[in-house]
């Protein structure tokens, strides 16, 4: 049974409405490092086959998913360029790739769960996925398919987190999920200050004004100009993606000021 069915099992209908999705189309942000789990390299199977899980609930309710994967776990652009002298370029290059392994892994993890799952890239791999082409990812989700978009935005000098803003624009996503390893924004890093504050509800303008670390702030500014919220939430507590999915107050949203 799945979590979306144990939750709702013998409640009355009243509450059982309450679970209905706030969204019908989503992007999944996840990055490299949530996908390595305690490993500090590669890829987790326990993370994965979660994060498969929950991708499959969320699917169980109605809701259209696509999903932005990082490769920060198996290489990073930017650090690796900075600590070796790599050209920059060069170096992101490398990362798309990388990207592409997490998609593969996730695609996988998916199908083995019965979920039917399509890999775009936005660079040409094509042994291993199709190219993005945003027609046909809106038909894949129109048909029931997880998305999975690899390669970033095809481009150097721009991170996952742009590439899902981006896509999200493109497909008429509803929201953009940030799965992350702590549970929300915070005006400082918790793990090194435990005066911290969390934030439940933050603008898009006070994220770029703060420097808060959400996402970049390319990704930032473009969610902003397309009046697309962000939610902000830890990834690794089993069942939190439906429940954002379903308007519970999980971690932090950024959304337009009304």
């Amino acid at each position: 049974m799945t979590v979306a069915a144990s939750r709702l099992k013998g409640k009355p209908a009243f509450l059982r409405d309450a679970q209905k999705p706030k969204y019908k189309r989503i992007v999944l942000k996840l990055s490299g490092e949530a996908l390595q789990g305690r490993l500090g390299f590669g890829i987790d199977q326990d993370i994965l086959k979660s994060l498969a899980e929950q991708v499959k609930d969320v699917r169980a309710l109605g809701v259209e998913v696509t999903v932005v994967v990082g490769g920060g776990n198996i290489f990073r652009g930017l650090a690796q360029s900075s600590a070796t002298g790599m050209e920059r370029a060069t170096a992101d290059y490398m990362g798309m790739l990388a990207t592409a392994i997490n998609g593969l892994a996730l695609q996988d993890a998916l199908e083995q769960l019965g979920v039917a799952t399509r890999i775009q890239t936005a660079i040409e791999i094509a042994k291993v996925a199709e190219p993005y082409i945003r027609r046909r990812a809106i038909r894949h989700l129109e048909k029931g398919r997880v998305v999975i978009f690899v390669g970033g935005t095809g481009n150097p000098f721009f991170t996952t987190d742009t590439t899902a803003a981006l896509r999200a624009m493109e497909i008429g996503a509803e929201v953009v999920l940030k799965a992350s390893t702590v549970d929300g924004v915070y005006s400082d890093d918790p793990a090194t200050n435990k005066a911290a504050k969390r934030y439940t509800t933050l603008s898009h303008m006070d994220v770029l004004r703060r420097g808060l670390k959400v996402m970049d702030a390319t990704a930032v500014s473009l969610c902003m100009e397309g009046n697309l919220p962000i939610v902000v939430f830890d990834v690794r507590r089993p069942g939190n993606i439906q429940r954002v999915v379903c308007g519970e107050p999980v971690g932090t949203v950024v959304a337009p000021k009304g």
